[in-house]
């Protein structure tokens, strides 16, 4: 099976450099529909609630809007949070964008961890592990057995572990469902919990972003690029609770360290042949059938997006598809 290269996509619009929701929404849209013909094979959607930036909070009925203006891409969910949604519920949404999309649907599901998002829905932090564990256990058992109705077109549905750590990575390999993990450490383990569990390490399906941007001068673009990473990790840690500081903090300390090191912590951003060469690393070897990358970072300008994207589609695609699991 080849590696499918796919665009994260979470609809950030914040406040510094917000547009009219319409014209954002109906953008993304419409990129969303040109990266299909151009040759992305999937897109990705995030879920979170109450940021400032309006950060997409319902990626199932977003996913409908793309199923209905696509035909070929496949539409995934990395991830959704599970303790704050009822599997049957889950279950009725993912099966009816299933439908719409003639099979193209796969869903992700993570634990959260933003204390403000749990308390907006009534839950506790508390045993949120255990709860997405049955979560996912019981969303392939609706999908998969038929017990929602209309159908799902496939069967068995794919469904996803969105766990970093080496225990997630062991939980997802007792399930039997996908990791959306690119470590090489969580692999293994992984891998040893599907043989374990009796599902087989050869059942193994790795998916993932890579945070990077591609562009033709990279240290220009690092230039451009802080305010929107410093956006984008300050309001990530703003959920978490404590500790964040403030943006323009976050903004300072990002641009002192590109000073200094010439780099981006944690982010990448490089031409075309970097690119390729970096994502073949964090793949190779790995039974990757996903990967992807941020289509754009909280508010980059357009001209940036489309350079990015239209590199992404030209160059970075074609040279990974040799890669085949």
């Amino acid at each position: 099976m080849a590696l499918k290269l796919g665009l994260f996509l979470d609809l950030r619009n914040p406040p510094p450099w917000e547009r009219p929701w319409v014209t954002h929404v109906a953008q993304t849209i419409e990129r969303v529909v040109a990266a299909e013909r151009d040759g992305i094979d999937a897109v990705w959607l995030s879920e979170h609630h109450q940021f400032s930036d309006g950060y997409l909070p319902q990626p199932l009925a977003f996913a409908c809007a793309l199923a209905a203006r696509t035909e070929r891409i496949r539409i995934g969910t990395a991830i959704m949070i599970a303790p704050l949604h009822q599997p049957a519920h889950l279950a009725e949404q993912a099966a009816l964008a299933d439908i719409i999309s003639n099979g193209r649907i796969e869903v992700g599901l993570g634990t959260g961890y933003a204390p403000h998002e749990f308390a907006l829905f009534g839950q506790s932090l508390d045993a949120r592990y255990g709860r997405t564990d049955k979560a996912l256990a019981e969303l392939r058992r609706l999908l998969d057995e038929g017990v929602v109705t209309p159908r799902a077109v496939q069967r068995p549905f794919p469904i996803w572990a969105g766990y970093q750590g080496p225990q997630g990575a062991a939980r997802a390999g007792r399930l039997g469902v996908g990791l959306l993990s690119l470590d090489r450490t969580n692999a293994a383990i992984y891998s040893e919990a599907l043989e374990a569990s009796g599902h087989g390490a050869a059942s193994a399906r790795l998916g993932g972003v890579v945070d990077l941007i591609v562009c033709d001068d990279p240290e220009q673009t690092k230039q451009r690029l802080l305010p929107y990473l410093a956006w984008q990790r300050h309001t990530y840690r703003e959920a978490r609770g404590a500790g964040a500081g403030t943006y323009e903090e976050t903004l300072a300390a990002l641009g002192e360290r590109l000073a200094l090191k010439g780099e981006l912590p944690g982010f990448a951003v490089c031409t075309a042949a970097d690119a390729t060469a970096l994502l073949k690393a964090r793949t190779d070897g790995l039974p990757v059938e996903h990967v992807y990358l941020w289509a754009s970072l909280a508010g980059m300008p357009d001209d940036m997006v489309d350079r990015h994207l239209d590199l992404v589609t030209t160059q970075v695609g074609p040279a990974l598809r040799t890669k085949t699991l």
